[in-house]
């Protein structure tokens, strides 16, 4: 049987298979055709060179650089609408400013991962960054340098932009895996393990997929060092230490289900089903499963 494509970017394994509805469900599919990677290679770049905080030439280094008024690239309306709508929804506790407190725990450009200092809460949104929308496009205006941290919402985000470049080359029918935020179109569907955060060797449970995208978050994910992992609570800077460890998210799109995967650990599920239509699965620290009623799969609790 073929296998679907696979490669390194941004720091992580992707899969791509294509197929349609007859591709059997324990299949990820077909390989991308060569021609066909190439496009996805150059669009992850390009991605990556805009809104890497881990390269020097981005254009997020240059924004945390030189303040000023900044014209953002073409995709960056979606990213920072969700980032807005998330940042009023969890009370200023989700936010894209976390940049400098996580270089400070050592989450850095060069992987120092040893703290240089004590974390510090992220500016404020109003008072740091401004967006104006118009005809040309959106841009940020940056009152001083700022660095912006995208990772709540970006990979998923990029799962979704190389879905919607093969769709525009006549290829529809895909599964983008980008490490567990993934994305199937079209008309098959598959089942996808919930991995365990206390062992990637098992799952708490399949989630049933069909046309929609998957992602996951969990503070095991990225963790460097006692209480020292990503997912930062930008009112103190510091790194959250609720009930939460792993949080499982389905939505029509990898941007919302990768930002609400976030999100899950700083505000309840509800106050998010206020503004976004999801399923969700969350696993305490406690090891007790919950899920939300309308979540299409099986859990192993």
């Amino acid at each position: 049987m073929a296998q679907p494509t696979q490669f390194e970017a941004i720091g992580a394994p992707w899969r791509i298979g294509v197929g349609g509805a007859s591709t059997p469900v324990s299949s990820l599919g077909e390989p991308l055709a060569d021609d066909d990677l190439g496009a996805v290679l150059e669009r992850i770049e390009r991605f990556d060179r805009d809104w890497s905080r881990f390269r020097d030439d981005s254009l997020v280094s240059r924004i945390a650089r030189e303040p000023g008024s900044w014209r953002l690239p073409a995709d960056a309306e979606p990213l920072l609408e969700l980032y807005e709508q998330l940042h009023a929804l969890t009370d200023a506790r989700l936010s894209p400013l976390v940049g400098t407190s996580l270089e400070r725990l050592g989450y850095d450009a060069s992987y120092r991962l040893t703290p240089s200092g004590d974390p510090l809460p992220a500016p404020s949104w109003a008072d740091a960054i401004a967006l104006r929308r118009s005809a040309e496009g959106l841009e940020l205006d940056a009152i001083s340098p700022v660095l912006l941290d995208v990772g709540a919402a970006g990979k998923g985000y990029l799962v979704d932009l190389v879905g919607d470049l093969l769709a525009t080359r006549g290829v529809t029918e895909t599964l983008v895996d980008a490490s567990g935020d993934v994305r199937v179109r079209g008309g098959r569907s598959i089942r996808i393990a919930l991995e365990n955060p206390a062992d990637p060797t098992k799952a708490v449970g399949v989630a049933e997929l069909h046309d929609a995208a998957l992602c996951a978050s969990a503070l095991t994910r990225r963790a460097w060092g006692t209480g020292l992992h990503h997912i930062v609570d930008a009112v103190t800077g510091r790194p959250i230490a609720d009930g939460v460890i792993a949080t499982w998210v389905v939505a029509d799109s990898a941007l919302v289900a990768d930002g609400l995967a976030t999100a899950m650990f700083l505000t309840d599920p509800a106050r998010l089903s206020e503004a976004f239509s999801f399923e969700w699965v969350r696993l305490g620290i406690d090891g007790r499963l919950e899920a939300s009623a309308g979540f299409r799969g099986e859990l192993f609790a």
